[in-house]
This record gives C-alpha cells, sequence and structure tokens, in this order.
C-alpha cells in the first residue's frame, strides 16, 4: 500500500476516553507448518524468509473463500489512485475512498500516559473498513525480546514498518496470531519527539509527525484507500531466526483500520532512511530480492547479497516525482514476436514504477490498446467474455487451460519479462480470464502479476533492477 498525504484527523480524541479495544486472534491457517524453519536465515551477507501470497496454499493469512475478484480490483484502483496522487502531490480523490472516521490525532497526546487509560472508560465507537489484504504477499518478522514472530506485508511502495501494538487504545483490525504486546520486551523503547528518525517521518509517510505529552513521537501513515495507522514511533529489536538486529525503528499502531488482511502490519522496502532495507544496510548491504509466488506456490524475500550473475538489468530511473519509489523504463512489447503497432516513444510517455502492491500492470492507454488488440487477435479462435470490471479484455475459460500469445515486456538496458499465461491473464471468476493489464492515469506501473515466479533484485547501491526468471523453483 502506498501512502497518501493526511491531514491531522486521524485517530482521535476517543483515545483520552476509550478503553482498550478487545482483539480477537485468528487462527493461523498454516500452523501446522509454522516452524523455525520459516525463518531462514541471517547471516553476514543476506538474510532469507518465506514470502506467501496471502491466498496462497501456506499463507499464514485467512482470506474469505467467497470473496470476488472485484473486491481485489476497487483495491487495486485505489492504490492506483494513491500513487497517483503521490506523484502528482496532492490528495487522492475521494471517490476512491471510503468514508474516514471523524476522529483526530490530538487523542494521542496523552493516551501514552498509562494513567490516562482506564478499563473503565466508555469506548467511542468507529467504523474500520472491509480488509480483504487478497493481493499482498506476506512473510513472517521477530520483534522484542524475547522475540516472537508476526505476519506482515511487503510492501516496496512503502518506508515505514509498522504493526498493531497492544492495548490498541483506540481500534485494531483481527490478525493472524496475537498482537504485540510492548510491555513484554524488554528490548522496547519509545521515541522521543527531539530524535533525527521522529523529523524523518514527515518524508517516510508523507504526514507530519505529533508529539504526546509525555514527548513520544507520533507517526501517521494513511494509504490510498483510506486504510491507515497511527501510534507511536518506537525502537526495539528485529529478529529473523535465532539472528537480531537492536535499535530497529517502527510504528507501534494504536489505531490501525482497513484493508490489511489479517496481518499484523506492514513491512517498508522503500527508499528511505526508516525503511526496513534502509536500516538493515550496514550490516547487509543496499539490495533486496524476490520471487512473488502464484496462489498455488511460495516464494522468497532476500535481503543483502545476491547472485549478480543471474540477473538482466535494467537502470533505475531518476525520478523528482517521488524518490522513495522505484522507477523504471519500459521500452518496447512483443506479442507473439511482433513489436506492438505504436511509437517507441509511447511507452515512455508516462514514468514508469515496479510495485509489488499493485496487482494489474498499467500501461500508457496507447500501449494498453494495442496490447489488447494484438492479444485479442492472436486469441481470436477463442471466445470472449464480458468486460469485468476495470478488465476489458477477457475470455471464456482459465490462464492454464488456454492457448495464449508468447508475450514480452522489454525494458532498457536489455531487460525483460517472458510472460507466461499466469503472468498474461488473470482468472476473475471460475469460467473467466482476462488480461492482467490496465491503462493507466498517470504513471505507468509494472505489478504483481507480471512478476510472480521471477526472481526480481532491486540493487539500490548499483542503481538498478534485474529479473530472471524460474525464481520461486
Amino acid at each position: 500500500m502506498a501512502p497518501a498525504p493526511l491531514p491531522l484527523l486521524v485517530a482521535a480524541f476517543s483515545l483520552l476516553f476509550a478503553a482498550a479495544t478487545p482483539i480477537r486472534d485468528v487462527a493461523d491457517a498454516c500452523s501446522s507448518q509454522v516452524q523455525a524453519a520459516d525463518f531462514e536465515h541471517l547471516n553476514s551477507t543476506a538474510m532469507h524468509l518465506p514470502l506467501h501470497h496471502s491466498r496462497g496454499p501456506c499463507s499464514p493469512v485467512s482470506v474469505p473463500s467467497d470473496l470476488p475478484f472485484s473486491a481485489l480490483l476497487t483495491h487495486d484502483d485505489a492504490r492506483i489512485a494513491s500513487l497517483a496522487a503521490r506523484l502528482a502531490k496532492v490528495a487522492p480523490s475521494s471517490s476512491s475512498a471510503r468514508p474516514r472516521p471523524t476522529v483526530t490525532v490530538a487523542s494521542l497526546y496523552r493516551a501514552n500516559d498509562d494513567a490516562a487509560v482506564d478499563g473503565s472508560l466508555a469506548s467511542v465507537p468507529l467504523t474500520p473498513g472491509t480488509s480483504y489484504g487478497v493481493g499482498n504477499y506476506v512473510t513472517r518478522m521477530g520483534l522484542g525480546t524475547p522475540a516472537k514472530p508476526y505476519i506482515m506485508v511487503v510492501d516496496t511502495g512503502s518506508s515505514l514498518t509498522w504493526l498493531q501494538c497492544s492495548p490498541c487504545r483506540v481500534s485494531c483490525h483481527r490478525q493472524s496470531g496475537p498482537v504485540f504486546d510492548p510491555k513484554t520486551s524488554s528490548s522496547y523503547a519509545a521515541v522521543s519527539c527531539s530524535t533525527p528518525q521522529c523529523n524523518d517521518l514527515s518524508t517516510a509517510t508523507l504526514n507530519p509527525a505529533a508529539c504526546s505529552s509525555s514527548d513520544v513521537c507520533i507517526y501517521q501513515a494513511s494509504y490510498g484507500d483510506s486504510s491507515f495507522s497511527v501510534g507511536y514511533l518506537s525502537k526495539d529489536t528485529v529478529s529473523f531466526g535465532s539472528n537480531s538486529v537492536p535499535n530497529f525503528y517502527y510504528g507501534c499502531g494504536q489505531d490501525n483500520e482497513g484493508l490489511f488482511g489479517r496481518s499484523a502490519g506492514l513491512m517498508g522496502l522503500a527508499r528511505n532512511k526508516l525503511s526496513l532495507l534502509y536500516q538493515l544496510a550496514p550490516t547487509l548491504g543496499y539490495s533486496f530480492s524476490y520471487c512473488l509466488p502464484s496462489s498455488s506456490s511460495s516464494g522468497y524475500l532476500s535481503i543483502g547479497s545476491y547472485n549478480p550473475g543471474q540477473y538482466s538489468y535494467t537502470p533505475m530511473v531518476s525520478s523528482t516525482l517521488d524518490d522513495s519509489l522505484y522507477f523504471i523504463k519500459l521500452s518496447g512489447m512483443t506479442v507473439a514476436g511482433k513489436p506492438l503497432a505504436v511509437s517507441s516513444s509511447e511507452y515512455s510517455s508516462l514514468p514508469t514504477i515496479i510495485d509489488s502492491g499493485t496487482v494489474i500492470t498499467r500501461l500508457p492507454t496507447t500501449v494498453y490498446d494495442a496490447l489488447s488488440k494484438a492479444v485479442a487477435g492472436a486469441m481470436k479462435g477463442t471466445k470472449r467474455a464480458d468486460a469485468y470490471s476495470i478488465l476489458d479484455t477477457c475470455f471464456v475459460g482459465q490462464a492454464s487451460s488456454l492457448r495464449v500469445p508468447a508475450v514480452s515486456m522489454a525494458f532498457s538496458g536489455g531487460a525483460a519479462l517472458k510472460l507466461s499465461a499466469q503472468n498474461l491473464l488473470v482468472d476473475v471468476d471460475s469460467s473467466t480470464t482476462c488480461l492482467a493489464f490496465a491503462p493507466a492515469r498517470s504513471a505507468a506501473i509494472i505489478g504483481n502479476t507480471q512478476q510472480q515466479t521471477f526472481s526480481v533484485v532491486y540493487d539500490v547501491k548499483s542503481n538498478r533492477i534485474g529479473f530472471a526468471a524460474g525464481g520461486c523453483t
């Protein structure tokens, strides 16, 4: 989820008067397989973690089986609006956002003082949004001393890592497993308002920091679909297996509402000094890689060194629009070996972002129209289906059972993604599959459907992104 600007109207006066909101833990859907092996290892060169699609067979979070694909598309469209707003430096359109609670961050000013919270105080009702989380990828992160594991959404479009914290003074969404309790960690510390990290929140979250009456820094992380997390900037020991890194800065969320699925929170991997990547970089280096699995497999997230010989690379493009996002240059596309019937300049007519949290890739309109026409022409023997939500090039059947043309996406520098049927089409219901692309608004975005099963490396030090086929195997 990409953060969006938010005025100081989040997370509420109600905290002055509200009791801690009860939190209902959800049984881990893969508990029989959750062992220490879920934390692979951390050494002097790299950290390796398993990565799961939230609808995958071993996902540690549960997703309702009857949730329609249109819900994912609605969420995805809101993320696109948020990214577009970030690049335009304006607030996202309210037409794509759900109503927000009418609350303010002033409620946290005194809530950090234990005397200000009393279980006998009356709670003020809020209206949390529905938690989908169906398009995200999750992994486990250990936190505290002694360390306990928490399921986190992995996001290359976000900087600040945060998770839900007891006592959840306003609201917590339901999560799989227990909520983090700072009182149980001997290494936990709240961060004061005078620290550089508190000042850095404005660039990490695109929202101003606030300060409690006890000099604790308050963060606000808000997102284009109107999901948000508000709480205390904190530091603690972060762990991966038996290895740990002290003094990790993160958000300890007291009001967490919206589309986070059953995760504990969000792990930020954007280009920002408060992101997980940059905080681990002094030990592991400025690079990370992943293989985003399909919903029927598992992948990995690795932070640190990698094998450079297996990748083809494209340069990261410098942009003044948002220096925390990962920009690259799309240079061409072919269908059945033939270039699309568009000018080469059309591919770079919009800035292009690669993003782990966007599901459907957005292309410049002229490029999308040419792709849609070429794919439909190559599949002219396949019965067409009605448009589905934002997807207008649809066919009867499932992606795995249809004959689809070879489609390749080329990037400057020679890197390419040769798409399989599952990278090209997405099954929206039991009888319909659609082209997993849509027209862009103000920025093109390489989404996670096209990245699935490829190994993708973000080499920030060398300013390049690499692709390699067969990553999840």
